[in-house]
């Protein structure tokens, strides 16, 4: 006798209905969400979250929606860690966004404070090379010192030819006199350090006391270093010397004009500020 077919079960009450329902639900919360993350707006997303999560209570514990559930449940488990990631790394970029702009911000700032000190520093010197400059004229030096000025420093510059014989780093008589009035104009106006530099041509010299013209040049600098030392109320502590031999030239060196401009001793009275 044959078997009779049993019908399924009719009705809403089916076990699979159950579940393609919740099925259904997921699947319409999951493109919700990848729509929701599609915008960049946190603010919209957050109350999108909030609003699916009291109604359908899929994202606290949705995986017991299904008794047997474990994909689905593992699936939403997965989503909220998406969630959290993409949060993070949204707060990330954002920090790094931050952190670029501060750092463009304070190079600005800096360049801008440079110029600004820049600029004061100019104004300052400009004022005290005026004032040197007078008080030049009034020692009847304006024939054998010349100023000059930058924002870090305000030079005195002698030709090599008042102050030393051809080859040699021994001050002259008549160089003396040149130095003292250097000297109390150096004590009236000078707050910052002081560099003394002697420069030469380029012609070579032939001498048993010094070896090139770097030599002459330092010896140079360190007569005019001493002299002001024991001659004035300068602090050593603020004096420096250095020969720079005939690497800075101001003038031509094939020319006999050119040669003597570049045989010369430099003063600079640095800005306290630089």
């Amino acid at each position: 006798m044959a078997r009779r077919r049993e019908d399924p079960p009719s009705g809403g009450n089916a076990p699979w209905m159950n579940t393609f329902a919740d099925l259904m639900n997921l699947l319409l919360c999951f493109f919700v969400m990848l729509f929701a993350m599609s915008d960049t707006d946190t603010e919209r997303y957050n109350q999108m979250a909030a609003s699916m999560n009291s109604t359908f209570s899929i994202f606290d514990g949705g995986d017991t929606a299904l008794e047997e559930g474990v994909l689905i449940g593992n699936g939403i488990s997965q989503l909220n860690n998406l969630d959290q990631y993409i949060n993070s790394t949204g707060r990330a970029a954002e920090g790094q966004n931050d952190a670029q702009e501060f750092e463009e911000n304070a190079q600005s700032t800096a360049q801008e404070l440079a110029q600004a000190l820049e600029g004061e520093m100019l104004q300052q010197n400009e004022e005290l090379s005026e004032n040197i400059e007078e008080a030049v004229y009034e020692s009847s030096l304006s024939d054998q010192v010349e100023v000059s000025f930058s924002s870090q420093y305000v030079q005195l510059t002698m030709k090599g030819a008042l102050l030393f014989d051809s080859g040699s780093a021994e001050l002259k008589g008549e160089a003396l006199d040149i130095l003292d009035n250097v000297g109390v104009i150096l004590e009236r106006y000078s707050e910052g350090t002081i560099e003394i530099e002697g420069h030469t041509d380029n012609v070579p010299i032939s001498s048993a006391k010094y070896a090139d013209n770097e030599e002459l040049s330092s010896a140079r600098a360190l007569s005019v270093f001493y002299y002001l030392v024991e001659n004035t109320s300068l602090d050593p502590a603020r004096l420096r010397h250095a020969g720079m031999g005939d690497r800075e030239p101001i003038a031509d060196n094939s020319t006999e004009e050119g040669r003597s401009r570049n045989r010369r001793v430099e003063i600079r009275i640095y800005n306290p500020a630089s």
